[in-house]
This record gives structure tokens, sequence and C-alpha cells, in this order.
């Protein structure tokens, strides 16, 4: 008579198929509902000549869109929805205190599957990039009664492994473990949050509902505005203070500090804006060269236009029509130029065009 033994070379043995059974039992009876929505790979690409994005034949979950930062940003996930029964420790969030600091959980979680029943459903193992939307979590009850359905939370597959816990004495597993963290608005899933309603009666996508991007939106421009109102330009503001010379008669000087120079006149005397001085001057008149960038104040003293400063305080908010600064005049270059190769060039360029890679043939 043979040892006994749970172990068999190369195959599972009956016990493995009591125990494996047993299990999925327990998942049937115990576990919660989960809709899976199957990543399929990303979105077919044309082909562009960039050798770091290629165009593949078939698409696959195996296939990287972008080879150089190793991202697939547009996903395609299944028009089908998996239903499976998963399980997971429900917890608190509590406050990490392995940290210098106070920080708070975020809510990640660590959902464990039947390996043979997420393989004969989704017809293999869940996997970075699948969709799981916990339906026991759905909130009926929203504190904004003007949101016109329920709250459905949906969470985004990281890491998976084999669960430590799913091993039984045949020594082969039965349970697979997913890390899995709450889906954000992002490109990557908007097949998803742009495809599914917030409800039958309605075509508003999901994505309006669940995205927070409309209120950082508001906030970041309450903040902007609030920012430009107590610190309205650059620089400090001299505009208050008497400028007096020492013997009345030499010409006004500008008061040195940071950005001080605003292109106005000592003492709110009058001064003329042009592209070039007038014909026929006066001494202590004041000219502000409007062709000058940034913008130069000069006086005249009866020989010679002298420099008084230059226009440096500015708008500092990027991209407002009131922004002289050489930097606002960079971002907002619309400009472009032919080069030896009659290509034309645009003359604002982004660092990620610039430092492409280039087959070297």
């Amino acid at each position: 008579m043979s040892r006994l033994s749970l172990w068999k070379q190369g195959s599972h043995s009956n016990d493995y198929k009591f125990f494996d059974r047993t299990i999925s039992e327990m998942f049937t009876v115990g576990g919660t509902g989960v809709n899976v929505h199957k990543f399929l790979g990303t979105v077919n690409q044309t082909a562009t000549g960039d050798l770091t994005q290629p165009s593949y034949a078939n698409q696959s979950e195996l296939n990287i869109q972008d080879l150089l930062f190793l991202e697939n940003r547009d996903r395609k996930y299944d028009e089908n929805i998996y239903t499976m029964r998963g399980h997971y420790q429900v917890t608190d969030n509590a406050f990490d205190l392995t940290q210098f600091g106070l920080f708070l959980q975020t809510g990640t979680l660590f959902m464990v599957f039947h390996i043979n029943d997420m393989i004969a459903t989704l017809g293999r193992k869940i996997m970075n990039g699948d969709v799981l939307e916990l339906e026991h979590l759905v909130d009926y009850d929203t504190l904004d009664s003007a949101v016109p359905a329920a709250l459905k939370r949906y969470f985004v597959v990281g890491d998976c492994t084999r669960a430590a816990e799913g091993y039984t004495p045949t020594w082969w597993p039965h349970l697979w473990r997913c890390k899995i963290n709450p889906l954000v608005d992002s490109q990557e899933y908007k097949d998803i949050l742009d495809r599914i309603k917030i409800s039958q009666d309605s075509n508003t996508p999901i994505a309006q509902i669940l995205s927070t991007y409309n209120s950082l939106i508001r906030i970041n421009d309450a903040v902007v505005a609030q920012a430009e109102a107590q610190v309205p330009k650059s620089g400090y503001d001299t505009s208050p203070i008497f400028h007096r010379s020492f013997d009345n008669k030499s010409p006004d000087f500008e008061i040195p500090g940071y950005l001080s120079g605003d292109g106005l006149t000592p003492n709110g005397l009058a001064a003329a804006s042009a592209t070039s001085f007038p014909s026929s001057p006066a001494a202590g008149d004041y000219c502000l060269r409007t062709d000058f960038l940034p913008n130069r104040l000069f006086r005249y003293d009866g020989h010679r236009w002298i420099k008084i400063e230059d226009a440096v305080r500015t708008n500092i908010t990027n991209g407002a029509a009131t922004n002289k600064t050489l930097r606002n005049s960079f971002i907002r270059n619309n400009n472009s130029f032919v080069n030896y190769e009659n290509d034309t060039v645009p003359e604002k360029q982004n660092l990620y065009d610039v430092l492409k890679p280039k087959p070297d043939v």
C-alpha cells in the first residue's frame, strides 16, 4: 500500500477538486456581487511613424500604447458586464502612524476571488486595468438632492497575485488577490464613464456625476481670483510714494526694489504713450515707449531722452491680456518659421516634441 499524500505530482488530485468545490461554494454563499468591466487592450492607433507608439494588428491586453512612458491611455473595455463573487475585509478608514505626520489611509481594498470561477467567467484572471463595480457600496441617499441617480462605486485593479490564504494542504492555489483603488475620472476610463448613463430616463453619462473635475475647476478659479485681488501685479507698488530730487532739477530716479518699475510717472505727472518720441518735447516731459518689451518710461532733460524705468510690474496670471512679460509672449506665441527643409515649424514647441526619439537610420 502506497503512502498517503495530499500532493500529486503534475496534476490536481481529487482532494484538490474537493477543496476547490467547497471554496467555490463558500464564495457563492458569502461573497459580495461584483460587476467586472473587462479590459480588452488599447484603442487601435493609426500608423504615425512614431516608433514609441506602434500600431498593432490585433487588439490585446498585452499591447502597450506608449512604449516611451509605458502607458495605456486610451483603453478599450468589453461591452459585456461579467458578474462574479468576491470577498474582502471591511475596515474603517484609519490614521496611518507609520509615516511622518498623520496621514489618512486611502480607499485601497484587497479583494479575493476564486481562481477557477474567475477563469470560467472571464476567460482569464483579473488583471491590472480591469474595473470592478461593487454593488453593495452604491449610495442611494446622497447629500446633494440635485443628483438624479444613486452613486455607484467603481474600483480599478492594480497589482494581482495568488492569495497566501488560498493554499490548501494539496499545495495548489485556489484564490486570486487583487489590490483595487477607487476609480477617478481620467482618460484611461472614458470608455466606461462616457458610455454608462446615470439612469434609463437620462442620456447624461455617469462621469458627470462621479467626477470632481468641475468642482476642482471652480475651486481653482476662486483661488486665482482671490490671489489676483490681493496681489494684482508682481513686484513692489511704489506709486503712492512721493518722488523728489535733491536739487529739484535733476531727473527723477527709480525707487529701488524688486520689480518696482511700473511705467508710471512720479507723482502722477502726465506722460505721452506712443511708439516714438514727441517731435517738440519740453524739458521734464515724459514718454512711455510702448514698442519696447517691457514698455520703457523716458524723461526729456532738454537734450536727450533719459531712461527712468521699465514697466516690469505686470499681471502675473499666465495668458492674461494685460500680461506684458517675455514669459507671457512665449506662452502665447503662435508664430511659425520655415526651416532649411522647407518645413513649417512652430516657434513654441513642447519639450516632448523637441526630445522625441528618432530612428537612427
